[in-house]
């Protein structure tokens, strides 16, 4: 498809400082869809593209030692669930695509793009570290805080 997908998230954090558990408080997720052809499913697309996101930017790793999985089962993966969800405010924004059907692009996937990167600019910016590996664990932030603490 030549219909070039944009989109746009912000996150709103808190951050427990002395555990470095954070917690989405609430997220907003603009993306330029072409027309919107269904409008109540494409807010559901980016919805879900967000709230699946979420795993990767703060809880799901697959741990490997000598090229061997150590992480065997889902319960030590550690997906999302629905209580895990924030607030997602869904903006729909159409420029329409002279390749798509009817002016649509692709909003399938774009939205988990920009989820963990909103988090980790919103941990940044509630707490000043900077998250440089995924997923923002509460062990990783805990650590970068320690860090930055020795520094100052």
């Amino acid at each position: 498809s030549y219909g070039y997908v944009f989109g746009c998230h912000a996150a709103e954090v808190s951050v427990d400082e002395e555990t470095g558990k954070v917690d989405v408080l609430k997220l907003a997720v603009a993306h330029d869809v072409g027309q919107a052809i269904h409008p109540i499913n494409v807010e559901g697309q980016m919805a879900d593209g967000s709230a699946m996101a979420l795993g990767y930017a703060l809880t799901e790793e697959i741990l490997l030692e000598k090229g061997y999985s150590k992480t065997l089962t889902l319960e030590q993966y550690l997906m999302p669930t629905s209580v895990d969800v924030p607030e997602i405010k869904a903006i729909i924004l159409e420029t329409p695509s002279p390749d798509g059907p009817f002016g649509a692009k692709g909003v399938g996937e774009p939205p988990t793009n920009n989820t963990a990167p909103s988090i980790t600019n919103a941990i940044y910016n509630a707490v000043g570290v900077r998250l440089t590996e995924l997923p923002a664990t509460a062990e990783r932030v805990a650590a970068a805080l320690k860090a930055a603490s020795r520094q100052s």
